[in-house]
């Protein structure tokens, strides 16, 4: 069932207290901080809305009439009833602000999101905020059952299920440790090379290998792996050990290249750039702290 046109709004309802309060138009005009003549044509627009004189004006001030006090104990409970409901509204919001749950790729989680969290803290300094780091698709699983209020993915596509927006660039390197024969080489890796030759690589449902499953389909598709790992950090070790080429963001490989512990080894021939993005469940955008850290790491 609608409410009837005839119902005024609360803003007018406000202001018809007041003159009861006050006895005076004036005075209830600053209190609800209009001007006098505005307060007037308010009182007459809701007086032509219900169909009854309201208010009795006259030198010595403003009076309800009959009618008007039996409609002010009306919108009185009515009021009382919207501050009820603004005040619920307000703790729902309160709550909602007093936590953020983010799942983030590994890359994302140890490269990026720490500096957009402490910007975050400046601005939400009441905010408890927890991070899961896994691969994507463990991130998407994670926004999907309702367990993280925003995720940060590194694949080709946003997942099903998800809208998402991209919030950076990054570009896939192939490493090797300085002793490694494709440290040396002065020609680029073809990719073909790429893909008949054993690598160090994530695994499955990360968006790292996501990108290098298609970049190297049209060339008969990864060699098995020599090594599957789970995480950045682990592949990274296993590359410097010199257990065999490996692929990682460039992000995650800086420190190591200008240590000269890594090689970069240049490749010709394949895509390995990728989008970084934020997602979350299909439908409105996150609000709340949510939508604050993706304005953040959107800026930066």
């Amino acid at each position: 069932m609608s409410l009837s046109h005839r119902v005024p709004d609360l803003g007018a309802l406000e202001l018809l207290l007041a003159v009861a309060r006050h006895g005076s138009l004036g005075r209830a005009a600053r209190e609800v901080g209009i001007t006098q003549p505005a307060a007037s044509g308010r009182i007459r627009s809701m007086e032509r809305q219900l169909g009854v004189a309201l208010v009795d004006r006259s030198p010595r001030g403003s009076r309800l009439t009959a009618a008007g006090a039996l409609v002010t104990d009306w919108a009185r409970r009515v009021v009382e009833a919207a501050e009820a409901f603004d005040a619920g509204a307000q703790a729902l919001r309160d709550r909602r602000d007093s936590r953020l749950r983010v799942a983030a790729s590994m890359t994302i989680a140890e490269y990026l999101l720490p500096g957009w969290l402490i910007a975050l803290r400046a601005e939400r300094p009441d905010t408890a905020v927890s991070l899961r780091a896994g691969n994507s698709a463990a991130v998407a699983a994670l926004l999907l059952a309702g367990d993280a209020d925003l995720g940060y993915v590194e694949g080709l596509a946003v997942p099903e299920g998800l809208d998402g927006v991209v919030v950076a660039r990054d570009r896939l390197v192939v490493v090797a440790a300085p002793s490694h024969r494709w440290a040396r080489r002065r020609a680029p890796v073809t990719p073909a090379e790429l893909a008949g030759t054993p690598l160090v690589l994530r695994e499955h449902g990360s968006g790292t290998r996501q990108v290098l499953d298609s970049a190297l389909a049209a060339h008969g598709g990864l060699a098995a792996p020599l090594m599957e790992l789970a995480s950045t950090t682990a592949v990274k070790a296993a590359a410097v050990s010199g257990a065999g080429p490996a692929v990682l963001s460039e992000l995650a490989v800086t420190e190591e290249l200008a240590s000269r512990r890594l090689a970069e080894v240049p490749v010709e021939g394949a895509d390995l750039r990728r989008a970084l993005r934020a997602v979350w469940p299909t439908g409105p955008r996150p609000t709340g702290p949510a939508r604050d850290l993706l304005s953040l790491s959107r800026a930066r």
